[in-house]
C-alpha cells in the first residue's frame, strides 16, 4: 500500500458540479483550498448550464471550469472525473464546504485500504425544529449504515473506473447506487469528521412537502428517479436569497 499511497498523492481533485450557484461557490472554492493546503491539488468546477455568475466566481477563486449542458448530476460528476488528472477523487457538492480534517482522514484510509468514503453531514443556518430532533437520530444512521448522501464523497480513480462512475441512469439518489457499488469492490468508510453543507433545502421546503417527496419517491420505486421532471426538488430548487454588495437582494 506504501506504493500506491505515493501515487495517490501525486494529484487530488475536487470535483464540484454546479448549477446556479454564485451565492456558494466562492466559498465552496475557497475551503477546498484551505483543507488542501500542502497537498498538490486541483479544483474542478462543472458548471452544468448555470446563468449566474458560477463559472467566473469560481475561476477567480482558482478552480478549472468546465462546461456542461447536462441538468443531470449523475452525467455532470462524471464528466468532472474524465476530466481530472487526480487518482484520488473527491466530489464535493458546489454548497458544502470541505475542512482539513475530512481530506486528511479521506486520505489516511484510502492508504489503509479503503475504496472510498463520506462523511456525515452538519447543516448550516437556520434549521427546522423538526430535523433538530431527527438530526441525532439520521446521524447515527448513517454510521451504522455506512450510507451516506453525496455532498462529500471520495474514492481512488480506480474504485471509480471499476465500478463505472456514477450511474447516469439516475437522476437523483444517484449517490446511494455509487456508494453500494463501491462497497461491492472494497471497504467504504464514514469519516469521523463531519461536512458543513447549506442548510437551505431544509429552510425552503416545510417538513410535509419534504416528506410528501420522498414518499412518492418511495411508491414510484426505480422508476421515480429515472425521470427528471418529476424531481423538481433536485433540478428546480427554490434559491434563497443572498444580498449583493450594493444592498440588491437576487435569488
Amino acid at each position: 500500500m506504501k506504493g500506491e499511497r505515493h501515487y495517490i498523492l501525486k494529484v487530488i481533485s475536487f470535483i464540484l458540479p454546479a448549477h446556479d450557484e454564485e451565492a456558494w461557490i466562492g466559498r465552496s472554492v475557497a475551503a477546498v483550498g484551505a483543507a488542501a493546503a500542502g497537498l498538490p491539488y486541483e479544483v474542478i468546477v462543472v458548471d452544468d448550464a448555470s446563468a449566474d455568475a458560477t463559472a467566473g466566481i469560481a475561476r477567480a477563486a482558482g478552480a478549472r471550469v468546465l462546461r456542461v449542458e447536462h441538468r443531470h448530476i449523475a452525467a455532470t460528476r462524471n464528466a468532472g472525473a474524465r476530466a481530472a488528472l487526480g487518482e484520488a477523487l473527491f466530489f464535493v457538492d458546489a454548497d458544502t464546504l470541505v475542512n482539513a480534517a475530512i481530506v486528511r482522514e479521506a486520505l489516511a484510509s484510502i492508504a489503509a485500504g479503503a475504496v472510498g468514503g463520506g462523511c456525515v453531514a452538519r447543516f448550516e443556518g437556520r434549521l427546522p425544529l423538526w430535523f433538530k430532533i431527527a438530526s441525532p437520530v439520521t446521524e447515527a444512521t448513517v454510521r451504522v449504515s455506512r450510507y451516506t448522501g453525496g455532498c462529500c464523497l471520495f474514492c481512488t480513480r480506480a474504485a471509480f473506473e471499476a465500478v463505472g462512475g456514477f450511474d447516469e441512469a439516475q437522476f437523483a439518489a444517484e449517490d446511494l447506487v455509487f456508494i453500494r457499488a463501491l462497497r461491492r469492490r472494497g471497504r467504504f468508510v464514514i469519516l469521523r469528521e463531519p461536512v458543513v453543507t447549506s442548510g437551505r433545502n431544509l429552510r425552503a421546503y416545510s417538513f410535509w412537502k419534504i416528506a410528501g417527496m420522498l414518499a412518492r419517491l418511495a411508491l414510484r420505486g426505480p422508476a421515480g428517479i429515472r425521470d427528471r421532471e418529476r424531481l423538481d426538488w433536485w433540478y428546480r430548487p427554490k434559491r434563497e436569497k443572498v444580498a449583493k454588495p450594493s444592498g440588491r437582494e437576487e435569488v
